[in-house]
Formats: structure tokens, sequence, C-alpha cells
């Protein structure tokens, strides 16, 4: 047994195989192994020795079962091509069914206009509808697209895709996913029973399978063998979101608690909540609190900026929310495939650290020794200092990823915040409170593009901004840890905090150098004025200057390092928010995230503002059955109102017209479209009847 371990021990050390280990001999064994050895240039036949005792009483470390070769591939019953093969054209007669059924009464009138076409999968620049559903639908979507970057099939129609061929499959794959989970969405921007129940019938067969198949093989070779199951955990969840959410739209369809709504012109009852909580707030401007300014208020107030709480009549828009859910599940996706492909591995090593290669490490200088000739001394406690360094890689690695997340939330948090400022600012027409310079609010190509490609932009820039932050705080993390923690436990390695002492005396300059010019700066050359500041004792100043322009040079080689480490993590942390530059003003076009945004707010500012939209409604309102008390958009629009008819209206009727009145006045005064609108028209002299005259 003894020979054994020493053949498998020496062939480790990449020995000949002609080298004889067997029949040692009483006592000399390891002298006659010695003897036999050929000369390989080692300092001291010791070292051979000591690695050949210890590989011989080390037994055979058990293959981990963490190694993803030790997992089989396991084919579920329904497979997945099986899957596609019969959804596909389910969801196809289903989106083809559903534009038969509501544009039936369309098929005569004209030549387009007859033709029955593709239902619109959501209303994206509309504040009402299902926005829940939507989101869900656009989660499925992007975890089916994480998955398959990864997968050997990326499309599940056809198996077995060479490696050549496969970079073309997942291109294809890029644009049947989105076809596949239309019908999903569409099925709810019908507003239709038959769209209900559609979606139901959908949804449950999608949730279904999805579930039979992670039960049916919940561990995969790929990565790890639950890196299947978890990345999927988003689409099953998102699924079982569908599937009650459509039997609820169905029940309220049949109830008849969705009838008045569809009535109604889009976006209608959100824009008359939205003004009737503007024209309200506006009585109660007039009062007025005293600011608290200590330090506890100004941090819950900081605090407070990070946390998005709803407020009365404004709801955030739909493709934000979906950006942000899209970039959500970005996070989840990354953060998982960084941990399990870095995690396992590590603990791999870790648990099969062999003395073979602590010696290698202590040769090297990487691992501390107690003997000062470099030759290993207590094996077992190198040993363990090795693990405990393989830990504290582990530890750190965990604890950056966690506070990347958390800043990566964090950061997504404050755009919510930030974009409901920046709506409510450009709905007053605050233009210059937003962007650097005026902007005009209206459509363009490049805005048209850039709103259809925010919510691309948003997900890929949080899954970049996860990435980096990670590689930034890994590394911060693993310096603070070998450099100071480790070091102040063990009281080795103590390199740093050496040359830390060795250069007291620099620093110390630094630090008086520093202090001597605040206090000069304070007491010396600066005279205060109950009103005013002024330079004195200028000639001092000047000295002062000059004698100390080479110990700033030094104070600003610091400065600039800290100028380089607080920029890096600045724009390492904000990467992912959008309404705010990486550049200077001046270059925040040369920002493609930034530009994104701000075309962004430009579409949604210009199409739907809910002031504009409530005045529409306010014009398109049609006359009330009952009587003469209604009001029409004749009389809104032209101020017959205000007249006295023969029978006197009641209070409830004149608190109405009040109401109608002041809304009306409100939205002219404004709206930013009409106000621009309003301002070139003022421009031409004969204006509202005005005549040129004679000067």
């Amino acid at each position: 047994m003894a020979a054994a371990a020493g053949g498998i021990s020496l062939s480790r050390l990449g020995l000949p195989p002609g080298v004889r280990t067997e029949e040692p001999m009483e006592g000399n064994g390891s002298a006659d192994v010695r003897s036999s050895l050929p000369d390989h240039g080692f300092a001291d036949t010791d070292l051979v020795s000591d690695w050949y005792i210890y590989d011989s009483v080390e037994p055979a470390a058990p293959q981990d079962d963490m190694f993803p070769s030790a997992i089989p591939d396991c084919h579920p019953t329904i497979s997945p091509r099986l899957y596609h093969i019969c959804m596909a054209p389910i969801s196809l007669a289903v989106l083809v069914g559903l534009s038969l059924l509501l544009k039936r009464k369309r098929l005569y009138p004209g030549c387009w206009s007859g033709v029955p076409g593709l239902l619109s999968p959501a209303n994206f620049l509309e504040e009402d509808g299902e926005r829940g559903l939507v989101a869900a639908v656009f989660g499925i979507l992007f975890s089916s697209l994480c998955v398959l970057v990864l997968d050997a099939d990326p499309l599940p129609l056809i198996a077995a895709s060479s490696q050549h061929h496969r970079e073309y499959w997942k291109i294809l794959a890029l644009l049947y996913y989105p076809a596949f989970y239309y019908p999903l969405a569409a099925c709810a921007a019908a507003r239709h029973r038959a769209g209900y129940l559609a979606g139901c019938l959908l949804s449950w067969c999608h949730c279904v399978v999805h579930i039979w198949q992670k039960v049916d093989c919940p561990q995969s070779p790929k990565i790890y063998r639950y890196y299947s199951m978890l990345s999927y955990i988003p689409i099953i969840l998102c699924l079982v979101v569908l599937s009650l959410w459509y039997p609820a739209l169905l029940l309220r369809s049949f109830t008849g608690q969705k009838e008045s709504l569809e009535k109604e012109v889009a976006g209608q009852s959100y824009c008359k909540k939205y003004l009737q909580a503007l024209l309200s707030k506006q009585s109660r401007k007039g009062s007025s609190c005293k600011l608290d300014e200590s330090c506890s208020s100004r941090a819950r107030t900081y605090l407070r900026s990070y946390i998005y709480a709803s407020q009365e009549g404004f709801r955030i828009p739909l493709k934000l929310i979906l950006s942000l859910t899209m970039a959500v599940i970005a996070v989840y996706q990354v953060a998982l495939l960084l941990l399990v492909a870095v995690v396992p591995t590590l603990q791999i090593v870790r648990a099969g650290m062999t003395k073979d290669v602590v010696v290698l490490l202590v040769q090297f200088g990487l691992v501390p020794s107690e003997n000062p000739g470099g030759i290993p001394g207590d094996m077992e406690t190198e040993l363990g200092t090795v693990k405990h360094y393989l830990w504290s890689l582990e530890a750190c690695y965990i604890c950056s990823l966690v506070l990347c997340c958390l800043l990566t939330f964090a950061m997504l948090m404050r755009t919510l915040v930030m974009h409901r400022n920046n709506l409510r600012a450009l709905y007053q027409g605050a233009v210059l409170d937003v962007f650097y310079k005026a902007h005009i609010l209206r459509p363009s190509r490049q805005a048209v593009v850039c709103w259809m490609s925010f919510a691309g932009f948003q997900t890929a820039f949080a899954c970049l901004g996860l990435l980096i932050q990670q590689v930034i705080f890994f590394i911060c993390l693993v310096a603070f840890a070998f450099f100071f923690v480790i070091p102040l436990q063990s009281g080795t390695n103590m390199h740093l905090f050496k040359i830390l002492q060795n250069m007291w005396p620099f620093w110390l300059t630094l630090i008086i150098a520093v202090i001597v010019q605040n206090l000069a700066a304070h007491y010396l050359f600066l005279e205060q004025h109950p009103l005013r500041k002024e330079l004195t004792n200028r000639r001092a100043l000047y000295i002062v200057t000059f004698l100390l322009f080479p110990i700033n040079v030094l104070v600003g080689v610091l400065a600039g390092l800290w100028r380089m480490v607080i920029s890096a993590l600045y724009n390492a942390i904000h990467f992912c928010q959008l309404d705010i530059s990486l550049l200077n003003r001046g270059v925040e076009t040369f920002d493609p995230g930034y530009r994104a945004y701000c075309h962004y707010l430009k579409i949604g500012v210009s199409q739907s503002h809910p002031v504009m939209k409530a005045f529409c409604s306010l014009l398109l309102q049609p006359a009330r059955p009952e009587g003469h008390q209604g009001l029409s958009p004749a009389n809104v629009e032209e101020g017959i109102q205000l007249m006295q008819t023969a029978k006197a209206p009641v209070s409830g009727a004149r608190r109405r017209q009040s109401r109608a009145r002041w809304a009306l006045a409100y939205t002219l005064l404004h709206n930013p479209a009409l106000a621009a609108c309003r301002k070139a028209a003022l421009l031409d002299p004969a204006a509202n009847g005005t005549q040129l005259g004679a000067p």
C-alpha cells in the first residue's frame, strides 16, 4: 500500500516511469528510493522525501459531486423541441383568430382598413391598462433570451445543432422568441372575453410545461447542477402571475366591472385624476411650514430620495416599469451566473487542497512559513493557512456580489424618483430644470428610435454596471482583507504596515502643510466683515504660496489618485442610472444612455401629457342625456355655460361649471405645446384681431 501511494506521489512530481518504487528496504526504504532517483536539480533530497512521505500517508480524495461531469444529461418527458413544435402553431392560431374576431366588422369599408392586422401587445404611451401583465410577459421573454445564450440548442425547433451554425441559430432565436410569446400580451390588449379565455389557456399550458420540465429534470451538467433550475425561476414566477391574472380579467369581464372602462378614451381616467389632484393642491400652496435643517432631517431626506413612494395623481409610465423590471431580472441572471461560476470552483479547490500545492506556494512566498529557509515546517498549519486564504477569497467574492446587487437596486429605485421629478417639471414647462439648455419637446426621428430602444438600453446598462462593480469591489475587498485584516489576525505579512511606518515623516509633512494652509487662510489671509470677506496680507500670501509649492505638488499627486478612485467608483455605481450623464455638461450628447433617456422624455411628454389629454377629453366629452344640467363640449369651449339660463342651476351644477372652467384655464396656460404655439402666435402683430396702425 505504501509503495502504491509512493508511486502515485512520484508520478505527481513528474518523475520518469523508469524509477522503481516497489520493494522498499526495511529501515532504509526512503534512502533507497532517493538513491534510485536521477538528478533533477533538487537542492535538497529531503524535500523529495517529505513529498513522498506526505503523499503516502494522505488518503485519496474522493471526487467532488459538484463537478459538472458527475451529472448525467437529463431528458425530460416533454422535450423543449416537442413543446415548441406544439405551442408555436397554437399561439399563431390564437393570434390570427383574435385578429379576425376583433376586426370582422371592418372587412368591407375600405381596401386596407378592412384587412385584419396584428393586435398591439400593449399601449406603451398610455397609463391605463394591465401593466403588471405586460411586465410579466416581458420578463418571460427576457429570461428566455438569457437562458438561450448558454444553451447548446439556442433554437428549440432545431436540435443537435453544430458549433459552426450555433451562432446563426442564436440570431434567429432573437426573432423567434418575441413572436412565440407575442400572443400572451396580445390576448390582454384585445380587451375581449375571447382574448382573456385564450390567455388563460396559453398561460396555463406554458406554466404547466415549464414546471413539469424542471420537476422532471431538476439538475443539469451546465455550469452548476442547479443553475438551469435557478435560471428558470423568473420564467416560472411570471407564468404563475399570468395564470392568475387572466382568470381574474375573465371573471371581471363577466361581472361587468370592466365595461364602463372600455367605453372611455384610453388613459382618460388617469388624466382626470392627475388634473384633479393637481388643482386640489393649488389651494394648499399658501400654507408653508418651517424647514428643519438638522443633520438628522437632511439624512432622512437623502435616504427618502432613494425610496420611491407613490404620490396622489401621478403614475409611472408603462415603458419605465418595463425597463426597470427587465433590469431587475437582468441583475438576477447575471448575479446568478457570477455566483455559480466561481463559488463552487473555489469550494472544490479548497476541499481538494493537498500538501504538494502548499509546498509550491511556500516556495514562491505566497504562504508564510515558520522555517526561514523556505522548506515547510508544520504542514498542517500551512495547509490550514492556505484554506483560510481561499475561504477569504470566497467571502470577499460573495460580499462584493451582494454589495453590487444592493447598489444596483438602489440606483434603479433612484431612477424612479428622478424620473418622476423630471416628468413633473416637464409637465409644467420647466425645461431648463431637466436639461442644461432649452429643448423643443416634440417627436423626431432620433427621439422615436431612442424611445423604442430605451428599455433595452436600461437592461444592458444594468448588466454591464453589475459586472464592472463586481470586478472593482472584489479587488478592493481582497486588497483590504489581505493587506489589513489577515495581517492583523495572524501577525504576518505586515509589509504594508511596515511601508506606512517607514513613510511617517512624509505623511506627517503633508498633514502639517495642509493644516497650516487652512489655518493661515482662515486667520491670516482672510479679513472677515459682517457683510463680505476680503483678502489681506497679500505679501505673506505670495511668500507662503511660493514656499509650499513643492509640498503642494505631492498633495496634488494624492488628490489626483483620490480623484481617479472616486471617479471610477462613482461611474461604476451610477452606470445603470440613465437619467444622469457620466460626462460633463456640453458633451452629454456623447453619452448614449443619457441621450436615449432625454429623447425618451421628449416622446413621453409630447405624446402622453396628462393635462393635455384631460383637456382633449373635456372637449370630446359627449352631451349628458339627462336634461340641460350637463355641459356639452361646445359650451365648455365657447363659454356659453357662463350665461344665465331661464332655470337657475343648482349649487352642484355651479360647482361643476367652475371646476370645468378652471380645468380648461389650467390646461391652456400650463401645457408646454400650447404655450409654444401661443408664443409664436403673439409674435404676429395682427394676432387676436389687432390691426396694424400708423406709427
